[in-house]
């Protein structure tokens, strides 16, 4: 389905934007940390487009950059209120001690708003997230049940904090693998395997079925199956919302997506590209599992093709041989590897290598992402945009886009089209 632009003037941001996170973990509470530090001046936001970035206007000869976040209608860091949902009842301050993520100075200097967030019981099925095994979950009839308890939820966030809109996010763990069956490809036909309990709907499929029920834009984080399937963007059309996804670019990815359109510019061949990771927060314990690896596998394994595009370059990339790992080892935590082997070929076919070696913190990446998906998704839905907004591309790993389009994930291509959706809402000529 098209994204989809009215024509209409962008609705202020006014009030308070409420954001429901379904996952108070690592990046979650990293997020919500340097959110609360930002708004007292403790830290800096960097790596956030929303907050110091800048765009050109006009004539490259005059060298006009504004900064974005007073070029486009954001919402200020002062007027997100945050809320969630987690299979473990800690709040936001106890998660982000266990997370490990950030130095316990620079929690205990927001401790005090972090402890306010306490998680709402989330929905939970182990099937689709082996290595798991919270209690704090609910119990109901059937999966509909489970969605319509998620949406009083939603209706109570909403009251008790006197929020006008809303926007939903996935940041908890990766799902097992799932394709598209029967149950999605109508609303009819999923809203009856929700009452069903049919398996082949997902806990995040839930969550979002409540978030577009409710017209709350979706944002999914994660790699696998949520709003890309034909009844939910049936559901996201009928009520005009905005939804992107999936999986959030962050550690090696971010990498591929940036040194790939280099090589492909210069013409340079690739006989292969290997890539192995460790890491030891919960969201490597998940990947432990074969079955949520498989999501995560699928979605980084599609960045190369689309960027070095081998049906128009056969003789540098049809015979690529792409290999990804992903290791759990509990002493690195957040602090996640990632090693590149690079085999490429240049003039009369010389072999040539490129070895990486990235030590990243893997929060500190993604909280940045997070915030600026929030507040973009924030605006596309107050300027009537709705269905899958593409022009995020930049922010994830698997785009997703309208049937028919190849994803684009050439980071730089990526930024042009982002910036000029901006331009366009804010009526500037295009670059």
């Amino acid at each position: 389905m098209k994204q989809i632009l009215r024509g209409k003037e962008i609705l202020p941001a006014t009030n308070k934007l409420g954001v429901l996170i379904t996952g108070i973990g690592s990046v979650t509470t990293t997020l919500m940390a340097g959110v609360f530090a930002a708004r007292k001046g403790l830290a800096r936001p960097l790596g956030s487009v929303t907050q110091i970035g800048k765009i050109q206007l006009g004539k490259r000869d005059k060298n006009h950059y504004v900064p974005i976040k007073e070029f486009v209608p954001l919402t200020s860091l002062d007027d997100i209120v945050f809320g969630g949902w987690d299979i473990y009842p800690d709040s936001a301050y106890k998660a982000a001690i266990k997370a490990n993520v950030l130095k316990s100075e620079h929690i205990d200097i927001v401790k005090s708003d972090l402890e306010k967030i306490k998680p709402m019981t989330a929905v939970f099925n182990k099937n689709y997230v082996k290595n798991l095994n919270g209690k704090h979950i609910k119990k109901g009839n059937n999966n509909m049940d489970l969605a319509e308890q998620l949406m009083v939820d939603i209706d109570t966030f909403k009251k008790e904090n006197n929020i006008d809109r809303l926007v939903m996010c996935w940041a908890g763990s990766t799902e097992a693998y799932v394709q598209t069956s029967k149950v999605h490809y109508s609303l009819k036909e999923f809203e009856e395997g929700l009452k069903n309990n049919n398996p082949a709907i997902s806990p995040s499929q839930i969550y979002a079925y409540a978030a577009l029920k409710k017209k709350i834009p979706y944002v999914n984080g994660a790699p696998h199956l949520t709003t890309d399937c034909p009844a939910l963007m049936e559901l996201a059309n009928k009520n005009k919302v905005a939804v992107c996804g999936k999986d959030f670019k962050t550690g090696q990815t971010l990498i591929k997506s940036i040194l790939a359109p280099g090589l492909n510019a210069r013409l340079l061949g690739v006989s292969g590209w290997f890539s192995t990771n460790i890491l030891g927060n919960r969201d490597g314990e998940v990947l432990d599992d074969p079955e949520s690896f498989k999501s995560k596998e699928l979605s980084k394994l599609g960045v190369l093709d689309s960027i070095l595009n081998p049906d128009v370059y056969p003789e540098l990339y049809k015979d690529l041989y792409h290999k990804i790992r992903i290791n759990y080892y509990p002493p690195r935590g957040d602090n996640k590897e990632s090693w590149d082997n690079i085999d490429i070929f240049g003039w009369m076919d010389y072999p040539m290598q490129i070895k990486i070696n990235f030590l990243c913190r893997d929060s500190i990446l993604a909280a940045p992402v997070l915030l600026d998906l929030i507040l973009f998704t924030d605006l596309a839905q107050r300027a009537n945009m709705y269905g899958i907004l593409d022009w995020l591309s930049f922010y994830f790993k698997s785009p997703v886009t309208e049937e028919g389009l190849y994803p684009e994930n050439d980071l730089f291509a990526q930024r042009d089209k982002m910036e000029n959706t901006l331009r366009y809402l804010m009526k500037e000529k295009l670059k």
